[in-house]
């Protein structure tokens, strides 16, 4: 069985960092691409950053020089640093594990609040 389970979210203050982190377990690293994702109510899951097994990233327009994935294929564990967070990041934050045949597994979410 895949389970996503992650971690690190909270509060912060506009301009702070945090570090998501999403251990990944019953899939092996070498299987599928992994990416995170955030969803506000009322709005559909924004694709933030992927990275294949390989370490291939790519990020979307609106995180791209402010959030950094990676990941440990020994810990089978994906990470996601955010810098400079700003309101508008507050966000409910998914990690996902994408198979080749489009198989899709998502962990539970963790909550992201930037405010003062």
């Amino acid at each position: 069985q895949v389970q996503l389970v992650e971690s690190g979210g909270g509060l912060v203050q506009p301009g702070g960092s945090l570090r998501l982190s999403c251990a990944v377990s019953g899939i092996l690293p070498s299987i599928g691409i992994r990416g995170w994702y955030r969803q506000t109510p009322g709005k559909q899951r924004e694709l933030l950053a992927t990275i294949t097994s390989g370490g291939n990233r790519a990020y979307g327009g609106a995180v791209k020089d402010r959030f950094t994935i990676s990941r440990d294929n020994a810990k089978n564990t994906l990470y996601l640093q955010m810098d400079n967070l700003q309101p508008e990041d507050t966000a409910v934050y998914y990690c996902n594990v994408r198979r080749l045949n489009g198989t899709n597994h998502w962990g539970q979410g963790t909550q992201v609040t930037v405010s003062s």
